[in-house]
């Protein structure tokens, strides 16, 4: 396995540098009272009310916001990686994935940090005409106070060579992202987030601060990691999700109805344009998963368009406040 990518941010990652011996300086004593320190404070997810919960219709015309196009005034740029490639220790042998990282500008390595996974990763960072470019729109929320510091990892679909072809090896990147089974967040929880983040970053433990999203099949994929293992993901982020019988994916609304209730908050979208062929339809099957959730009381967000499914303008029109909606209410702790 090739080493994973160390960002060369150690001006901001203390853990990147060799630290520098400090000159000893002389002890004072005085008798004036000192400061008490603020007690630290523990951090989670306080309720955050029904606002924004449920269908909403989202009419076109769908620009891109201002908070996907450029930095606000005196808002500091995180780093975004180069690409870097991850080969699987196992879970799938012989296939390595591309992958990119974000780090805030403000991130502190004594204080933990939230995470967000990515499928499809190479349109969320913005290199291709899904423009969610998320290293500007997390640099702008969190310095609006509006999400954490958050730490990204985007994944593209792995395979025998590290680069995803298009449209070649669609059937490598739906066995991955449209199965219903644990593999895949076998090798997102055992494997690529392990070696890749939580070695090199502190994050935190409470699962409200784990996120995860993804586009298409990376939708169905994100929402199956989080309702396999809601003790690791809380935060569910679908754009176009394939929630239709491409490898029975059909079968969630059911599952929502007839399985425990799962404590997490989930954010969809599609439009009247998306893709409706052999395998279903694509508005109707996130209709059905919104129908579900709301059965079942879940904290959930649809957004029904008239957008198509790719390029995703609508789903880049949406980015900012589907991720101010799926952070409210969650602080970290310090």
């Amino acid at each position: 396995m090739k080493r994973p990518l160390m960002l060369s941010v150690c001006g901001a990652l203390a853990a990147c540098a060799s630290p520098r011996p400090v000159p000893s300086a002389p002890v004072l004593t005085s008798t004036a009272v000192k400061p008490a320190q603020a007690p630290p404070q523990a951090g989670g997810q306080t309720d955050p009310g029904t606002l924004g919960d449920g269908v909403a219709a989202q009419p076109p015309p769908y620009p891109s916001p201002p908070e996907t196009l450029t930095r606000g005034s005196g808002v500091v740029a995180g780093h975004l990686s180069e690409s870097a490639q991850y080969a699987s220790r196992g879970v799938y042998p012989g296939y390595s994935f591309e992958y990119w990282l974000y780090v805030p500008a403000a991130y502190d390595p004594a204080q933990p940090a939230a995470l967000m996974v990515f499928q499809d990763g190479i349109h969320y960072v913005g290199l291709t005409e899904a423009k969610f470019n998320s290293a500007i729109t997390f640099d702008n929320l969190i310095a609006a106070g509006e999400m954490p510091q958050t730490i990204g990892l985007f994944i593209n679909p792995g395979t025998p060579s590290g680069t995803y072809h298009y449209p070649e090896e669609q059937g490598i990147r739906s066995t991955e992202y449209d199965s219903l089974d644990d593999r895949y967040s076998k090798f997102l929880l055992d494997e690529i987030i392990p070696d890749v983040v939580t070695s090199h970053f502190r994050i935190v433990k409470d699962p409200e601060g784990w996120a995860i999203g993804g586009h298409s099949s990376g939708g169905i994929c994100a929402f199956t990691v989080a309702f396999r293992h809601p003790d690791r993901f809380r935060k569910v982020l679908t754009h176009n999700g394939s929630f239709v019988d491409i490898k029975g994916g059909n079968a969630y609304p059911q599952l929502i109805r007839t399985e425990a209730v799962r404590p997490l908050r989930v954010s969809l979208s599609s439009g009247t344009a998306d893709v409706s062929n052999e395998h279903g339809n694509w508005l109707a099957a996130n209709q059905a998963m919104a129908e579900a959730l709301a059965e079942r009381h879940y904290h959930y967000r649809f957004m029904s368009g008239q957008g198509g499914h790719y390029p995703p303008l609508q789903a880049v029109n949406d980015y900012p406040a589907a991720l101010r909606w799926l952070w409210r209410g969650y602080t970290l702790p310090h």
